[in-house]
């Protein structure tokens, strides 16, 4: 069920979306507690306010109305996805080069299956990330098909 939800509410948004020039990052549909949420994450480039949110959430539930792809009681929350985004695709980290980036992996690489760092290279293949082992610099390279997930990471120096 959660996966037919997802892909009928990316199906349904992106004509708004698009109108709005926005772009959507994420669609997650999750249980928390007893209840659904149904959360949509979008931007743009200098990022979303609160009101294009909003403008985005009372369409989007107008179609989900009509369109009725839900069958329990949920939630709709239409956000941005935040300073620490996930990087869902190849675009995602090809325009994130140079930022810090958290990536988990399927299976563990070099004794690890979560790393942080500057992502230095993609490749579609692969990504560089420069990463801090105590006190020296060192650059692993990660297949792209291993990652599990990937986000922004904030970082305070």
């Amino acid at each position: 069920m959660s996966n037919q939800v997802v892909e009928k509410t990316e199906e349904l948004v992106t004509p708004i979306l698009d109108e709005m020039n926005l772009y959507l990052v994420d669609v997650e549909f999750e249980k928390e507690g007893k209840n659904w949420f149904l959360r949509v994450y979008i931007d743009k480039d200098g990022g979303v306010d609160i009101e294009e949110c909003g403008k985005v959430s009372e369409q989007l539930s107008e179609k989900l109305d009509e369109n009725d792809p839900v069958s329990v009681p949920y939630f709709l929350e239409v956000s941005s996805p935040g300073v620490e985004r996930p990087l869902k695709n190849k675009k995602d980290f090809e325009e994130n080069i140079g930022k810090t980036v958290y990536v988990k992996l399927y299976e563990p690489l070099d004794n690890s299956k979560e790393f942080e760092g500057v992502l230095n290279e993609f490749t579609g293949d692969s990504l560089k990330l420069e990463i801090k082992v105590k006190s020296r610099k060192k650059e692993v390279e990660i297949p792209y098909e291993k990652i599990a997930k990937a986000r922004l990471a904030v970082t305070f120096n």
